[in-house]
């Protein structure tokens, strides 16, 4: 049987049970995902950045399972590369298009998917030109096909040294 002083303190005790599991769909909702995370450390970092234009996530590496805890820093790894929108544009960094051979940065890091803590700590190494690398390909190419040549030209060489030796059966 309930008392008088049993009713107050069950209705109340009932009340925030209820309150609580209407805010905990709502906690749950509002966790960024991996990959909103990265976006948000790509804008941090192009805030931070001196270079003169924004730069925009080029290809995001898989998130490895672990902690679901939003609050604990995941490990990030992506690379961005710059655009052709200067760092004041009122653009959003969707609409500006990536800078033909703009600068290439490969980062790494962690972040969390709690957006109220919004951290992040993300390192990007500077550029990498993959042009001066196929360059350095051509090059070497064309190394290779002249050491060719010359192998070539002394084999030719020793062949003809080696008839030249052979007696002549026709005199």
């Amino acid at each position: 049987m309930r008392t008088q002083r049993e009713g107050p303190f069950l209705e109340w005790r009932s009340l925030l049970l209820l309150l609580l599991g209407l805010m905990m769909p709502l906690a749950i909702a509002q966790t960024l995902s991996y990959q909103e995370a990265v976006l948000r450390a790509v804008d941090g970092f192009n805030q931070q950045s001196s270079d003169a234009n924004l730069y925009r996530l080029l290809s995001l590496d898989s998130q490895s399972r672990g902690d679901e805890d939003p609050d604990t820093p995941k490990p990030v790894s992506f690379t961005v590369k710059e655009t052709v929108c200067p760092k004041t544009t009122q653009q959003t960094l969707e609409q500006c298009d990536f800078k033909e051979d703009g600068l290439v940065k490969r980062c790494v890091g962690t972040v969390t998917l709690d957006p109220a803590r919004d951290s992040f700590d993300i390192n990007c190494d500077g550029p990498q030109h993959f042009k001066k690398i196929a360059r350095l390909g051509g090059l070497l190419q064309k190394g290779g096909e002249k050491i060719g040549e010359k192998l070539e030209n002394i084999g030719r060489k020793i062949k003809d040294f080696f008839q030249g030796l052979v007696p002549r059966l026709r005199s």
